[in-house]
């Protein structure tokens, strides 16, 4: 076989890259619980300590080039304050979501339901008829919902409040789209990886309060709660992160789409294997048809005039980031 047929060192790395991001931040929801279980931490409080120990972390990294941080503060700073307390929002919303509806509900619907709602805004916005795509991964995602709905009822050990806890995954997925729909415009001008910081940063001061009021934030007491605080931090975000921009330099953009889905599915799979959720037929079947609704949206969101693939001289395509690659689909 030709080696022109197989990829490149360069691709293998960029997949397995993006696919370490996705299986890092689908271990998130499964921690955060083992968190709550052995310091008594508010989803919120939490959510604070996960986006300061990600931003020092982000800063640490970035030490010696501060000079683009401060510069896109002083570019734009009221917008990276909305950017920031959305990410706060939903990265709250997300935990919450967590805590009363189980980890695999929570993170198939905050992240399967953000994609979808862009897709569909654009479309409105443009003030055309949504194309075919568009469509059908609204209506399958809105199916979805409807049967992860219906048989999200029942209280649980893993999910004390179900229909709150849907209700706040899907507040989550929300503020998620929200946050990416205004992070494409900074990262324009911003790189990925400042904006992140930045972003962090922000989301971190603006759940400072709301911890506080909580009246439960106190330093963990064991150093394996540490240890659980300190991994969200570093390596279910900043590593994260990081992994998911260097994979997207030598990975297409749909290819990425794909792979981020390992998160739901390592989610899913963590949550029955270490906290013994249940995962029912109706509900598998419906996450399954909101993680199609994402691909699809995603297939959408490529085909749209004047978000086509740009062709450098000599024919040669140039990388578009995935559709929300300012804001990646980490929680």
């Amino acid at each position: 076989m030709s080696r022109s047929f197989l990829p490149s060192t360069a691709a293998q790395r960029g997949v397995l890259a993006i696919a370490g991001a996705g299986f890092l931040w689908g271990t998130t929801g499964v921690v955060v619980q083992l968190v709550r279980a052995s310091t008594g931490l508010s989803p919120v409080s939490i959510g604070f300590c996960r986006l300061a120990i990600a931003a020092l972390a982000l800063l640490f990294f970035l030490a010696r080039r501060l000079r683009p941080v401060v510069s896109a503060l002083r570019a734009q700073p009221g917008l990276l304050a909305l950017i920031g307390a959305g990410l706060g929002a939903y990265q709250a919303l997300y935990f919450l979501a967590v805590a009363w509806g189980g980890v695999a509900m929570a993170t198939v619907v905050s992240l399967g339901l953000a994609p979808v709602l862009i897709a569909g805004g654009e479309a409105a916005r443009s003030r055309r008829m949504p194309a075919r795509a568009t469509l059908l991964s609204v209506t399958t995602a809105v199916l979805g919902l409807a049967l992860i709905t219906g048989f999200e009822a029942t209280p649980t050990e893993a999910a004390p409040r179900p229909l709150v806890g849907l209700l706040a995954a899907v507040g989550s997925g929300i503020g998620y789209a929200g946050s990416t729909v205004l992070s494409r415009r900074v990262s324009r001008q911003t790189q990925p990886l400042v904006l992140t910081t930045v972003s962090t940063a922000i989301g971190a001061l603006a759940l400072l309060p709301l911890a506080l009021l909580g009246g439960d934030f106190v330093l963990p007491a064991t150093p394996a709660a540490a240890a659980m605080l300190a991994y969200l931090g570093v390596a279910a975000t900043a590593v994260a992160y990081g992994l998911f921009y260097a994979g997207l330099r030598s990975t297409a953009a749909g290819v990425a789409v794909v792979l981020t889905l390992l998160e739901p599915l390592t989610a899913a799979l963590l949550a029955v294997v270490v906290l013994g959720e249940r995962l029912t037929v109706p509900i598998t079947v419906g996450g399954l048809l909101l993680l199609g609704a994402v691909v699809t949206a995603s297939r959408a969101d490529r085909q749209a005039p004047g978000r086509r693939e740009a062709r450098r001289p000599g024919g040669r395509r140039r990388q578009r980031l995935h559709p929300v690659a300012s804001q990646p689909p980490g929680q």
